[in-house]
């Protein structure tokens, strides 16, 4: 029996199901969809409209997404009162699929934030900067990772290209194209931080010299990372899973295993412990390859490494096309993504999405930039990949190529937002024409 909603209108369409962990996917499939904060207004629209105009082309108006309208940040505070609406959560498992724009986060010490400017203060009622009187709530803990944990959405999904006419810095970034799968639960997002001098930091470090004799600096604030062996199991099981499906050559366990042994070090043995158990038809580890195989890897299989993870920072700038899918634990997760996409140009480029077994959220992986909103004037680029991800997950990877080889041509021809023109200028490029946010929506659509 359907779930009855107080403000999600569910369209005309078909539910998405899941059996035997497989996505069951009809012709006019219902996706959730969150427009988000600040320029979520303006890039939201035009991811819309490419992948309608993809979705058109590829299957001659026989499929159709019925997108339907969910809420958080701002657009929740004004339909539910909160930031947070339960009925946004209930909604996207029942859809099982939706994708989002960014949403505020407040990052000061102020008790107040307003959802339209970002602005912080220390009072409720009318925004201090913008004058807005509808849009300050009480601060709150960061949305994208409350929709984490409430969906348990374990993987941070990331991949890293380079799209040819882009201004990058490292002069490997056209050899860059590998996906990146981030734990997303645990570590520091599950973590816990005790403030210098409070009775759980001095406890312990009692604990602490009690047991092992060591001596933590009493002035200490102490901080506990969780990293379990269900947790990291199966966020590499994903990986695994998705380098065999795509016929991808490694997996590359990420981890800081010389230094904490027990829990990232227990990360990497775990998931080496996986794909022994669980895809051993289907993968060799690295040193059987050298000890046994004399370095020549067989034909059909996925090789299984690991690096340590301030090594592996070097190496994707230095021979990146040595890497297709790296596993990585939380924190060295969310360094990696961004120093990846800065290397083929920045996040204005980088799709991601958040899964877990049953549900995925694909969003974009950029800020509000709330000085922006309604100028129509940023690059939607970021969500607009993420939306290839979406139509990927639902098989519809034909759309999804009429999408990227329509952004592949609008950049070559130096047809993109103020973000990448002016680099491109700033190279000397010749012919370059800067377009709004839904113009350059537009040219993918003429290229695809």
């Amino acid at each position: 029996m359907a779930p009855q909603f107080k403000e999600v209108k569910i369209p005309q369409g078909d539910l998405i199901q899941v059996q035997d962990g497989k996505l069951v996917v009809g012709d006019h499939p219902v996706i959730g969809t969150l427009r988000g904060d600040g320029i979520g207004l303006d890039i939201t629209p035009a991811m819309q409209a490419v992948v309608n105009a993809a979705v058109q082309k590829a299957y001659g108006g026989k499929k159709a997404i019925a997108w339907c309208p969910l809420y958080a940040g701002l657009e929740g505070l004004h339909h539910y009162g909160t930031e947070f609406p339960e009925e946004t959560v209930e909604a996207i498992k029942y859809l099982k699929v939706a994708i989002k724009g960014p949403f505020t986060t407040p990052i000061g010490e102020e008790t107040h934030v307003c959802l339209y400017c970002a602005h912080q203060q220390n009072h409720p009622g009318k925004c201090d900067k913008c004058g807005k009187e509808d849009g300050v709530t009480p601060r709150f803990r960061s949305i994208n990772v409350r929709f984490r944990q409430a969906l348990d959405l374990y993987a941070c999904v990331r991949p890293v290209r380079y799209f040819e006419g882009v201004p990058a810095p490292n002069k490997y970034a056209n050899k860059v194209n590998f996906i990146i799968f981030r734990e997303n639960t645990e570590d520091v997002y599950a973590g816990h931080d005790f403030e210098r001098g409070s009775d759980v930091a001095t406890a312990i470090i009692e604990l602490v010299r009690q047991k092992t004799g060591r001596q933590i600096r009493l002035d200490s604030g102490i901080g506990v990372k969780p990293i379990s062996l269900f947790g990291s199991k199966r966020l590499v099981r994903k990986a695994l899973r998705w380098a065999v499906q795509q016929r991808l050559p490694s997996v590359t366990l990420v981890h800081k295993g010389n230094i904490m042994k027990f829990t990232e070090g227990s990360f990497c043995k775990w998931g080496y412990e996986v794909a022994a158990e669980e895809f051993g038809d289907v993968t060799i580890t690295e040193k059987k390859l050298w000890e046994e195989l004399g370095g020549k890897m067989p034909e059909g299989k996925v090789l299984v490494k690991d690096r340590i993870a301030d090594s592996i920072f070097q190496q994707i700038q230095t021979r990146p096309d040595e890497y297709s899918v790296l596993a990585v634990p939380n924190l060295n997760g969310d360094y990696l993504s961004d120093a990846a996409i800065a290397l083929v140009g920045g996040l204005g480029l980088g799709p991601g999405a958040n899964m877990s077994d049953d549900y995925a959220m694909f969003e974009a992986t950029h800020g509000t930039a709330p000085k922006y909103t309604g100028l129509d004037k940023v690059n939607p680029g970021s969500l607009i990949l993420s939306a290839v991800m979406m139509l990927e997950h639902l098989g519809w990877s034909e759309a999804a190529r009429l999408i990227i080889g329509g952004m592949e041509r609008a950049i070559q021809a130096g047809v993109v937002t103020y973000d990448l023109a002016r680099l491109m200028k700033a190279e000397g490029r010749p012919g370059v024409r800067e377009v709004s946010c839904s113009g350059f929506g537009q040219a993918i659509i003429e290229r695809m």
